[in-house]
């Protein structure tokens, strides 16, 4: 893999994860304006480990995913490569929000 397409595949990722996280955020704000998860019920715990369990195993795959498989076929210079590059576009995204947050809110 060149490091090129090691670059947009760990953009792709790190864009995919930011993509799920808005989804899954936005769910959780709004679904307050649907009174989702006000009623006293089990289902509600439930739904929500569902829904933490479920993240993690998609953030995982997303970001650590492809890397274990290179690493695994004994790609391991560009597992490390790939994985670098997903978590510094990551963080990016991460401290371009946290600034967003900064902004908006002061």
């Amino acid at each position: 893999m060149i490091v090129k397409e090691i670059q947009k595949t760990a953009l792709f990722d790190a864009l995919a994860t930011t993509l799920y996280i808005i989804i899954v955020s936005g769910f959780m704000f709004f679904g307050s304006t649907l009174k989702l998860g006000r009623v006293n019920t089990i289902l509600t715990p439930i739904a929500f480990l569902l829904l933490f369990v479920f993240s993690t195993a998609l953030t995982g795959y997303l970001i650590f995913g492809k890397p274990a498989q290179m690493y695994i076929d004994g790609k391991k210079k560009e597992a490390l490569s790939l994985l670098s590059f997903t978590m510094m576009f990551f963080s990016i995204i991460t401290f371009i929000s946290i600034l967003l947050l900064l902004i908006f809110t002061i």
